[in-house]
């Protein structure tokens, strides 16, 4: 006597009405937290169109609600009628918006070229110093991120005074590439942990040296993990404030700086740092959407061997 057992699919086995109710579920919870994402986007970009009156009243929806006005973007000087005309206001904030370009660029990619050698060297090597291991020196590194900024305010403070790199970009970049080398090592050691070390012994013995096969071979596979780690240095970079504030005052001041500078003795100009804020926005999505494909790989790699 033969038993015969058949195999049913979850969907099979609930009834079409509890099958489609899960999924109603899962696609509205999705599209509730994409709003809530999403959200503060979107009022920064409206309330960059909005009047004083407008921003008060809590209007939200343009042409119901309330008439889009260039009025935040003519106080910068971006609005069609004021691109052409000279204005003060833009000049300095093209200079901010320069600032903060070079010193998240000149960081993160900084703080690539170090991070990737030193991730590389705590996979493909063993290191030894009194108790301290490969292990505990990636746990030191990560450790970094615990310190609160606040505590290193006032000795960068005293250094920069003495070697003359207050308010300057250099000093920018110096500082944040201290303060994402962490994460790049960390996100870069899972990366080369994915790539097997047979590909490199191969290179080896086919007669590529340690660094003809480092970049040759291991470069290219890591290259996505490089994007994707330089990219999330690049905006933390883009995003500080508070070294930026404390460090600079007029000549490397950057974007932050400036939005936080928006308020008045009438009260914070809603209009004008909502459409300073959605110019700092703007390159990073356009970053985003441009890398994604790159983001995804880097962020993945090393979650399946």
């Amino acid at each position: 006597m033969s038993v015969q057992t058949t195999d049913y699919t979850v969907s099979e086995i609930r009834s079409p009405a509890a099958f489609i109710a899960s999924r109603a579920f899962i696609y509205g919870a999705l599209v509730f937290w994409a709003f809530v994402c999403l959200f503060p986007i979107y009022w920064t970009i409206t309330t960059s169109f909005k009047s004083a009156v407008d921003v008060t009243q809590g209007h939200l929806i343009p042409f119901v609600d309330f008439t889009p006005d260039w009025k935040g973007w003519r106080s910068l000087g971006l609005s069609p009628d004021s691109i052409t005309q000279t204005s003060t206001v833009r000049d300095e904030f093209l200079k901010r918006f320069m600032n903060s370009v070079i010193t998240s660029v000149g960081a993160s990619g900084l703080a690539i070229v170090i991070g990737s050698l030193a991730a590389y060297g705590l996979t493909r090597y063993r290191y030894k110093f009194a108790w301290f291991k490969n292990e505990d020196i990636s746990f030191f590194f990560l450790s970094q991120l615990i310190l609160p900024p606040v505590v290193l305010a006032l000795p960068f403070l005293v250094l920069y005074r003495e070697v003359a790199l207050l308010d300057t970009r250099i000093g920018l970049v110096l500082l944040y590439t201290l303060m994402v080398l962490p994460i790049v090592i960390w996100i870069m050691r899972d990366q080369f942990n994915s790539i097997p070390v047979e590909l490199e012994e191969a290179a080896l013995v086919d007669g590529l040296s340690i660094w003809g096969a480092f970049f040759r071979i291991v470069m290219p596979i890591a290259l996505p993990g490089m994007v994707a780690a330089f990219i999330l240095a690049m905006v933390l970079c883009w995003n500080e404030y508070f070294f930026a504030a404390l460090l600079t005052s007029t000549d490397a001041k950057t974007i932050p700086v400036m939005v936080a500078s928006q308020t008045g003795s009438q009260g914070i100009n809603w209009w004008s740092m909502a459409a300073l804020a959605t110019a700092a926005i703007a390159p990073l999505a356009i970053i985003g959407i441009a890398l994604e494909r790159y983001l995804i790989m880097g962020m993945t790699a090393g979650s399946v061997k």
